[in-house]
């Protein structure tokens, strides 16, 4: 890894998140700064530079095994993350366009980070921070020129999942937010926006779904075992063909009111209840795909042609899970 040139992207905190970012650029291409914002002891720097290197070696060579990488794609990929040391963090943060702040999850070490991101960085550089649990609005104050920050959230491993939930706050210039979407699109990845929520999007619905799977053990409704099963190949299949907001309209919202009506009525009413925009659906009449509108809105739309790719998708998964069978050639019974 290089340390002498200059780079575009600069992530803040050469911890497990920050490593993972690394690798998402560096693979898409793009030198990146991997900067220690810590004053330590030669001793100290040298053994977080050689876990650094380390890890990010490793996870290339991970992707070899699976067939992604050629064995010497990997030195070229590694070259291009800049391991900067406190010394030489103003002129990295000088030269970034994009600086993704990865720092513990505390506000006095973010603010003791942005500090340095305002003094060092220029002033039409996007300001970011990727934290799983400030708010953007939070955050927002400890940002000189605010409009130009946003929160970046990306899901571990960084550098595999291609969902990046983009936050921002009430301020957050408009462009700010379309040059973002663009650097993260330029990489692979899929950006989704969100507004200043606990939680996002992905971490929020997981947690409820992993918090019911534990109590599904706990209760013993089935086993890890089944559960996972189940959710591998059941729920997991199905919501990677449809999005959830999606499978509520292809099913029907009514569907959704009668089964939240039925389980917090015999398991808990507080966590079954369906929230009250399900139940204004259900008085309009717009239940979603079979009365042409839900969520979405299905006017005018080739329903016959959205059943098929629906169809091709969920397909498409079971062959990729390996279980899409052949029919029977014969009767058997």
């Amino acid at each position: 890894m290089a340390t002498e040139v200059s780079a575009r992207i600069a992530a803040v905190g050469a911890g497990r998140m920050g490593r993972g970012i690394a690798i998402a650029f560096a693979y898409a291409g793009h030198r990146i700064a991997l900067v220690d914002l810590r004053h330590r002891s030669d001793d100290d720097w040298r053994r977080l530079r050689q876990e650094a290197m380390d890890e990010i070696v490793s996870s290339l060579e991970g992707l070899v095994a699976q067939g992604v990488l050629r064995p010497v794609q990997v030195p070229a990929i590694a070259e291009r993350v800049l391991l900067v040391r406190a010394p030489g963090a103003a002129k990295a943060l000088g030269a970034a366009d994009l600086v993704f702040e990865g720092v513990p999850e505390t506000l006095a070490a973010k603010r003791e980070a942005f500090e340095q991101l305002n003094r060092h960085c220029r002033d039409d550089a996007i300001l970011t921070s990727t934290t799983s649990s400030i708010l953007v609005t939070q955050l927002a104050d400890l940002v000189r020129l605010p409009e130009r920050f946003l929160n970046i959230h990306w899901l571990n491993p960084a550098y595999v999942i291609p969902v990046v939930e983009l936050s921002c706050h009430p301020s957050t210039a408009p462009g700010v937010l379309a040059r973002a979407k663009a650097l993260m699109e330029a990489i692979g990845k899929l950006p989704v926006v969100c507004g200043a929520s606990p939680g996002y999007i992905v971490p929020r619905l997981q947690a409820l779904i992993m918090n019911e799977a534990a109590r599904m053990v706990e209760e013993g409704a089935a086993t890890a075992e089944e559960i996972d099963k189940a959710t591998r190949y059941g729920l997991g299949l199905r919501f990677a063909a449809l999005g959830v907001v999606e499978f509520i309209d292809f099913g029907g919202c009514d569907i959704l009111h009668h089964a939240s009506r039925e389980m917090s009525a015999s398991i808990d009413k507080a966590r079954y209840a369906a929230p009250a925009i399900v139940d204004r659906m259900m008085a309009d009449g717009r239940l979603g795909l079979k009365t042409g509108s839900g969520f979405y809105d299905y006017q005018g739309r080739d329903v016959a042609a959205y059943r098929r790719d629906v169809l091709g998708r969920t397909l498409g998964m079971l062959r990729h899970a390996g279980l899409l069978r052949p029919p029977a050639d014969k009767t058997v019974a």
